[in-house]
């Protein structure tokens, strides 16, 4: 009798590998995968941008209007206005003249004080300024439109609105910005 001690493995080894088939459902869902991760990380990066865009924005509005609201309410009177422009005689004791103009052409609101200009609002697509006097209308909390002089103005409506674009598109419109301002030095 003869005893032979065989292995498990065989004399020849097995080769193992893809079939070409395997192969070609790993890369479509790879593929996939792939693309999919591409559109993600595309959509969150273009809502981080208008995140910023609109807190940015946001925040400039802001600026702007209490600068504007500053100046106004220290004001002794207004001097000149239209919808594009509001001139105010400073409070301060030079009496010097605090000039808001506003370019639809540049998108920017300047203000002017001792000869310095400085732009304290840009990419305004609209700016309205309204002056008013201070009696209200009976029976709600409006106010009259200045009608006979510029010495009876009191109370300046402001509204504007801001919006940019971003990847190319105008998006991120601010909703209209808006303050009734009373001028605090001037009497009733």
């Amino acid at each position: 009798m003869e005893c032979k001690i065989t292995s498990g493995k065989s004399a020849e080894p097995r080769r193992r590998g893809f079939v070409l088939s395997e192969l070609l459902v790993v890369m479509g869902v790879s593929t996939i995968l792939l693309v999919a991760l591409a559109a993600v990380s595309m959509f969150s990066g273009r809502s981080f941008a208008a995140i910023f865009n609109y807190v940015d924005l946001d925040d400039a509005n802001r600026v702007a209007m209490d600068q504007l609201s500053r100046d106004i309410r220290q004001a002794n009177r207004v001097t000149a206005f239209s919808t594009n422009y509001l001139y105010l005689e400073d409070g301060d004791p030079g009496l010097s003249a605090i000039k808001y103009d506003y370019s639809p052409s540049l998108r920017t609101l300047t203000r002017t004080k001792n000869s310095v200009s400085k732009t304290v609002l840009s990419d305004c697509d609209s700016l309205k300024f309204d002056v008013c006097q201070r009696n209200p209308v009976g029976g709600s909390y409006d106010v009259y439109p200045v009608a006979t002089t510029i010495d009876t103005a009191k109370v300046i409506d402001v509204s504007w609105v801001c919006s940019r674009t971003l990847f190319g598109r105008k998006e991120n419109t601010e909703s209209v910005q808006t303050a009734r301002i009373v001028i605090r030095k001037q009497g009733s």
